[in-house]
C-alpha cells in the first residue's frame, strides 16, 4: 500500500499524441518513457523519486498493453542489473532510484555495465537529493558519472525539458553504446506543468524476440582481455560519438544577452533558480530573457570543449553556477579554456559558497557580486527587461525587502523542528521500551539504521551511536562482538532487512557467532519510502508475492534465538523481551521481531472506511486517549518516556498546581502507547481512553441517558452536600 495512489493521473498516460498534459514532474517521466518505445523499468523507491515508482506500478495495466515489463527491484543494484537486459539487445531499459545512496548500491552494477557498454539504450532516473530538502548525506552524482564514463543529463527543471531529455537520453545511449544518467532534482519531480503529447510506442524490438533469438558477444562481457579494452573504447569511441550527438543535437542550450562581454555558466537543473535571481536583480523577465548571456548545461558530463570556447572566447569574464564540492564544473571549464589559450577570468566559488544548495537567495547575492565586480552600472536600472514596473520584486522593493531580511532575524528566535515518529507509530514504544530497560541495565551501544526508526537518536529517546546505511544496522555493531558485560544492539526496518539486511546483517552475524541483540522493525510495509509492500506484508498483492515472514527468513539462515513480538505497543512485553535477551546465556545473535502496522497506512486503509460507514448511516467507534487533570502531577515523565507529538501541555486551571500539565490534542490515534507507558513506568495513573460513538444504536442511547442520569444525580447530591457543610 503506497503513501498514494495515481490511479486517477495514470490515465491521462492514453491521452492521444497533440494532447495538452498537465501533471507532476514524475508523472511526465513516466509519459516520456512511454513515447520512448521504453521495454523495460525497474527501480528501487527513495525520495525523492518514491512517486516514480508509485507511478509505475499503477500504470502497470497501460505498461502491460504496450508490452513493457515493469518490476519494483529488492534494492539499487537488483534494478541496476537488469539493464543486461541492454547490453546485448537492442532494447531500450529504464531504471531508477534515489541517489547518491542508490547509486552506492547500484555501482558494482553500473561499472560493469559502462565497461562492457550497451546495444539498446539505457537510461538511469536519478533522484539526485541534494540540498535543503535531502534526507541523506550531501553528495553529488556527478563523481559516479566520470568514475564509469557514463553521460549525465540535468535538464532544465521544466516539463517539455524534462520529456525531451528522456528521448534524448535514451538515443544518446544507443548513439555512443554508454548508459547514460538523467538526475532529477526534488523540485523536477514534483514541480507541475504542462507539454504537448506524441504518441506511445510499443517496443521496437522485444523481451520475448531476445529469449527467442539469443545473442552472445563474448566483447561485451566484462572478462580480460576484453575488459582491458573496455577502457580504450570509451575513449577512443564512445566519448567522441556522444560529443557528435551532443553537439549536433544541441542538448546544451546558449541564450544570448545585451551584456555580451559577460556570462554565466549554469547546470540546467539550476536554469529556474539563476533566471529568478537575475529577474531579482532587473537583469531577467518572467519568460527567460535574460541581460547576461547564459550557457546551460543539460549535459552535465561531458563537458563539449567547442561549445565552451564558442561561448567564452569573447567573454571578458563568466560565472560559473555549480553547487556542492568538489567543483568538477570550474575546474573542467579551467582547464579547457587555458587549454585553448583563452584569457576569459573564470569565477565561481570565489562568489558563491562553496558548498550546499543554490537556493534564490544565495544565487542573488553571488551574481550581484560578480556583476557588481565588472559592471557596476547595471545595477542603475528599475525596470527588468520587457516587464512592467509594477510587476517585480527588486532588491529595493519593499516586499521583497522585507524577504530577504526576515529570515536571518528569526533564525535565532525560532525553536528547533527535528524530524520524528507520526502520532501512534508503532516503533515508538519500541523504544520507550528500550530506554526503561537501559535505566536498569545501564547503557548500551545502539546501532542505528535508515528508515523512520532512525529518529530514535532525537529526543526523547536519545538511542542510537551511528548509522551506516539502509539495511547496514547490524553490520556496524560487528567490530563490537567481544567479551563484554554488555551486549551491542542493532536495529533495522523490515524494508532495510529485505534489502540488504538479510545477508549482510543477520547472514553475517550467524557466520561470525555474533552475540549481539538485533531488532528487526517489521511495520508490514516500506514504510519511509512511503509505504510500498514487502515480501514479509501481511495482506495479499494482486501482483507481488507477500506473506513471507522474516522469521522464517532469520531462521532460514541459521539464527537459533528469535522472539517474536506481535504487538509493539504492550510496552510491558517488550521490556520483558529487551531484559532477556541482553541477559541471557545464549550464546549467539539474538533476534527481535517487533511486528505492528504502520500508523499512517492503518489509517490510509481505515479512514475511508469510516467515512463511508458514516455516509451509510452505520454505527462508528472512535477512541483517543486524554489526561485527567485532577490526577496529573505535571512532572512530564510520560513526555521523556513517550515522546508523542498528540501529547503535550495545557493550563492546569489549579492554583495549587501552577505547572502546566499533560494534555492529548485532536491528533490522538488511541494506540494507546502513552498510558501504556506510563503504567509500565509505574508513572501517574491519569491517563484514560474515552470512546466516540456515532449513530449508535437504541441500547447505547439508553445507556448514555442512563449515566447522564446517574451522573447528574450524584453531582446534585455533592453539591447540596457541600451547600449543607458550609452552612454548618
Amino acid at each position: 500500500m503506497a503513501e498514494r495512489s495515481f490511479a486517477r493521473e495514470v490515465e491521462q498516460l492514453r491521452v492521444p499524441a497533440g494532447t495538452e498534459f498537465k501533471g507532476e514532474g514524475i508523472l511526465a517521466v513516466t509519459k516520456a518513457l512511454l513515447e520512448a518505445g521504453v521495454g523495460y523499468v525497474s527501480g528501487y523507491q527513495g525520495s525523492p523519486i518514491s512517486h516514480l515508482m508509485d507511478v509505475l506500478s499503477d500504470a502497470q495495466p497501460i505498461l502491460e498493453e504496450l508490452g513493457v515489463y515493469f518490476e519494483p527491484a529488492a534494492n539499487e543494484a537488483c534494478a541496476a542489473a537488469t539493464l543486461a537486459a541492454s547490453v546485448m539487445y537492442p532494447i531500450r531499459g529504464a531504471v531508477t532510484w534515489k541517489s547518491t545512496v542508490g547509486t552506492n548500491v547500484a555501482s558494482d552494477a553500473l561499472a560493469n555495465l559502462a565497461s562492457g557498454g550497451v546495444t539498446g539504450g539505457a537510461l538511469i532516473i536519478i533522484g539526485e537529493d541534494y540540498g535543503e530538502g535531502s534526507s541523506i548525506m550531501q553528495e553529488r552524482t556527478h563523481a559516479f558519472a566520470m568514475k564509469s564514463q557514463m553521460w549525465l543529463l540535468d535538464p532544465r527543471p521544466n516539463l517539455p525539458s524534462i520529456v525531451q531529455a528522456v528521448q534524448d537520453g535514451f538515443e544518446l545511449s544507443e548513439a555512443s553504446n554508454t548508459p547514460v544518467m538523467l538526475q532529477m532534482r526534488i523540485r523536477s519531480c514534483h514541480l507541475h506543468g504542462s507539454f504537448i503529447t506524441k504518441p506511445n510506442l510499443s517496443p521496437r524490438y522485444t523481451l520475448k524476440e531476445a529469449l527467442h533469438s539469443p545473442v552472445r558477444d563474448v566483447n561485451r562481457i566484462v572478462l580480460p582481455p576484453a575488459s582491458f579494452l573496455h577502457e580504450k573504447e570509451k575513449i577512443q569511441e564512445r566519448w567522441p560519438k556522444a560529443i557528435e550527438f551532443i553537439r549536433s543535437k544541441k542538448l546544451n542550450e546558449i541564450f544570448p544577452g545585451e551584456v555580451k562581454e559577460l556570462g554565466i555558466v549554469l547546470l540546467g537543473g539550476l536554469y529556474n533558480n539563476a533566471l529568478r535571481a537575475l529577474a531579482l536583480e532587473n537583469l531577467a523577465d518572467l519568460y527567460g530573457n535574460s541581460e547576461i548571456p547564459l550557457y546551460v548545461l543539460n549535459v552535465a558530463y561531458p563537458l563539449i570543449d567547442e561549445e565552451v570556447i564558442e561561448f567564452c572566447a569573447d567573454k571578458k569574464a563568466i560565472l560559473v553556477i555549480e553547487e556542492g564540492q568538489p567543483d568538477y564544473h570550474e575546474q573542467g571549464l579551467s582547464s579547457i579554456l587555458r587549454k585553448s589559450g583563452i584569457t576569459t577570468i573564470l569565477h565561481g566559488k570565489d562568489f558563491l559558497p562553496v558548498a550546499g544548495e543554490y537556493t534564490v537567495s544565495e544565487l542573488q547575492k553571488g551574481i550581484h557580486r560578480f556583476l557588481s565586480h565588472y559592471r557596476p552600472s547595471l545595477f542603475a536600472k528599475a525596470v527588468p527587461l520587457g516587464m512592467p514596473s509594477t510587476a517585480h520584486l527588486s532588491t529595493t522593493h519593499p516586499i521583497a525587502d522585507k524577504a530577504l531580511t526576515i529570515a536571518p532575524k528569526l533564525k535565532g528566535q525560532l525553536p528547533a523542528r527535528p524530524p520524528g515518529l507520526c502520532v501512534g507509530c508503532p516503533e515508538r514504544p519500541i523504544f520507550s521500551s528500550l530506554k526503561m530497560v537501559q535505566e536498569m541495565l545501564g547503557e548500551h551501544h545502539v546501532s542505528a539504521d535508515i528508515g523512520c526508526h532512525l529518529f530514535s537518536i532525537l529526543p526523547p529517546f536519545h538511542i542510537g551511536a551511528t548509522t551506516m546505511g539502509y539495511g547496514l544496522g547490524v553490520s556496524s555493531a560487528s567490530a563490537f562482538n567481544v567479551h563484554s558485560s554488555k551486549r551491542s544492539i542493532a536495529f533495522m526496518g523490515d524494508g532495510g532487512f529485505w534489502h540488504n539486511g538479510l545477508t549482510s546483517g543477520i547472514g553475517n552475524a550467524v557466520f561470525n557467532q555474533h552475540d549481539g541483540v538485533i531488532v528487526i522493525v517489521d511495520n508490514n510495509y516500506s514504510s519511509a519510502t512511503g509505504g510500498q509492500d514487502l515480501l514479509s506484508t501481511r495482506v495479499k498483492n494482486k501482483k507481488r508475492s507477500t506473506l513471507h515472514p522474516i522469521e522464517k527468513a532469520v531462521r532460514g539462515v541459521g539464527v537459533e534465538w528469535v522472539r517474536v513480538i506481535t504487538r509493539t505497543y504492550d510496552v510491558t512485553q517488550m521490556k520483558a523481551i529487551f531484559t532477556e535477551a541482553l541477559s541471557t546465556d545464549f550464546k549467539g545473535p539474538k533476534v527481535i521481531i517487533a511486528q505492528s502496522e504502520c500508523m499512517l497506512n492503518l489509517q490510509r486503509r481505515e479512514k475511508p472506511k469510516l467515512a463511508l460507514a458514516l455516509k451509510k448511516g452505520e454505527r462508528v467507534l472512535k477512541e483517543r486517549f486524554g489526561v485527567d487533570a485532577n490526577i496529573c502531577s505535571g512532572d512530564h515523565a510520560c513526555m521523556r518516556v513517550s515522546g508523542c507529538p498528540s501529547l503535550t501541555l495545557g493550563p492546569s486551571h489549579d492554583p495549587l498546581k501552577p505547572d502546566p500539565i499533560a494534555q492529548v490534542d485532536e491528533g490522538c490515534v488511541a494506540c494507546g502507547h502513552c498510558g501504556e507507558a506510563a503504567d509500565a513506568a509505574a508513572l501517574c495513573p491519569s491517563f484514560y481512553k474515552a470512546q466516540w460513538v456515532q449513530n449508535p444504536t437504541s441500547f447505547e442511547r439508553f445507556m448514555a441517558g442512563l449515566r447522564r442520569g446517574i451522573i447528574d444525580w450524584l453531582a446534585q447530591a455533592k453539591e447540596k452536600a457541600r451547600t449543607q457543610h458550609s452552612i454548618y
